[in-house]
Formats: C-alpha cells, structure tokens, sequence
C-alpha cells in the first residue's frame, strides 16, 4: 500500500507543483514528511522539460476536443478557454 501511496504522492506533485496541495491529500502535519516527494519527482522525471502546449478554445466543442486529446484546462479570460498540455 506504501508503494502505491508513494507513487501517487510522487504523481501529483509533478502534476500539480504545489507540494502544499500533496501535504494536505496525504494528511501530513509536517511539510517535511511531503519534501521526499520533491527529490523523487526530480529523480524520476530529471530529462522531462516543463514546457506547455497551450490551446485557446471559443466553445464547448473546441474545448471538448481540447480535453480528450489530454488538454487540461487552465483558465478563462474575455470569453475563451485556455488549456495546457506538456510537450
């Protein structure tokens, strides 16, 4: 079970970046205990670049398109949807 919760941990960190976030899903009190997964996301992903393709979409057809070729959406602004997807 530890594996898997390392794992997830791990995940959602390089997903998000927000290490608060993955302290506050794994119930740790002390940010130190959610620190590890900082160095293990960067051990494990250390060639991956952060770089974004990024979509503006107008309706709900052009972000539905957006969504299931792995888009994730960011934000709205004047009107029209922004997605992002790692290279």
């Amino acid at each position: 079970m530890y594996t898997f919760r390392h794992w997830h941990a791990t995940m959602e960190y390089h997903r998000t970046k927000d290490i608060i976030h993955v302290q506050k899903r794994l119930g740790h009190k002390r940010i130190e205990n959610t620190m590890i997964y900082i160095t293990i996301e960067q051990t494990i992903f250390q060639q991956v670049n952060d770089e974004f393709v990024c979509k503006v979409a107008s309706s709900k057809e052009e972000a539905t398109n957006l969504i299931e070729v792995g888009f994730d959406y960011v934000t709205t602004f004047n009107g029209e949807m922004y997605f992002k997807k790692r290279k």
